[in-house]
């Protein structure tokens, strides 16, 4: 994707995910627009608490302190929400000292076509269509599960992913559903040499590894792994196609189908992506989790239920 900030690593964000709008999300549902809008108002002075990509978003901004000079990440909000209820947020983004000067508040409309036209590497929302439409258009975006978990400590910024549907295509995985291991482990050791085709996520990958080449290795804040059910002989392709990409990975599981969670939690991860569901809710207790709704494992799934259906406040 062609950047619009130069080399910044760009990432876009919801409003409901940067902060905690459950309650003005209740009156929403139950009263309506017109007594949600009243209330913002009414409360825009109000600080508004973090939510899950919070914490996230506060260590993504640090690295900027850390290079000086011209920040080499800019965080863009895009919300659901008109400019007059959305003050509130802006206010609060004020209070919380996030170096966040761009949005699009798009008075109830999705604001997933922004995402594109603002050149963004990752969208992080809690409305899975959006989340949907974002990736039909090229751009690495996951559906954040809320799981009440914050980062860790410190600095340090750790990134997980799954690979096939995630980082690599789905092409492989497609064998594995419709012929089963046994096939699947045949053709990917047959194709070990051939490059897997990338994935929705391949792109910020590289935005990251980007970044993280700003830093001595040493003292990089950054760190990728991927974590996936594949094993031995499976998992030379995936060696061969990340050497072919020119992209280095900091950690590699190869986990031949154990639950992720621990291994996710042994690691560190602050956050970790995944095509399928069941691997997302397995992660979320441990890890700050983002389901990315890609492939062949979500194909046949109707878009993941919004708690009490659609919402303006995204």
């Amino acid at each position: 994707m062609a950047g619009k900030f130069g080399d910044k690593l760009v990432i876009a964000i919801s409003s409901r995910a940067l902060f905690d709008l459950s309650e003005s999300d209740l009156i929403y549902r139950e009263q309506g627009l017109a007594a949600y809008s009243q209330h913002q108002i009414e409360h825009e002075s109000e600080v508004l608490a973090p939510g899950d990509a919070f914490p996230l978003v506060q260590k993504l901004l640090r690295i900027n302190e850390k290079l000086g000079g011209e920040p080499r990440v800019e965080v863009i909000l895009l919300s659901r929400n008109s400019a007059d209820t959305g003050l509130r947020v802006f206010n609060s983004i004020e209070h919380y000292k996030l170096n966040i000067s761009r949005a699009a508040f798009c008075g109830g409309s999705s604001p997933y076509r922004y995402v594109s036209a603002f050149g963004c590497h990752l969208f992080l929302s809690t409305q899975a269509e959006d989340v949907r439409n974002a990736l039909k258009h090229g751009v690495a975006a996951a559906t954040l599960l809320s799981s009440g978990k914050t980062l860790r400590e410190g600095d340090e910024l750790s990134f997980a992913f799954d690979g096939d549907a995630v980082i690599f295509s789905d092409e492989a995985e497609k064998i594995f559903k419709s012929q089963g291991l046994e096939e699947f482990t045949r053709s990917e050791k047959a194709a070990a040499r051939q490059p897997l085709n990338a994935g929705p996520f391949k792109n910020f990958l590289a935005a990251l590894q980007n970044l993280q080449s700003e830093f001595p290795p040493e003292q990089c804040p950054i760190r990728t792994a991927l974590v996936t059910a594949r094993s031995a002989p499976a998992h030379e392709r995936v060696v061969m196609t990340l050497r072919s990409w020119n992209i280095r990975i900091d950690e590699s599981l190869f986990l031949g189908g154990l639950p992720k969670g621990e291994f996710l939690k042994a690691y560190g991860a602050d956050v970790f992506f995944d095509d399928q569901q069941q691997h997302c809710e397995s992660a979320s207790p441990h890890v700050a989790t983002g389901h990315v709704p890609h492939g062949v494992a979500n194909e046949s799934d109707a878009p993941e239920p919004q708690p009490g259906g659609p919402s303006i406040i995204v």
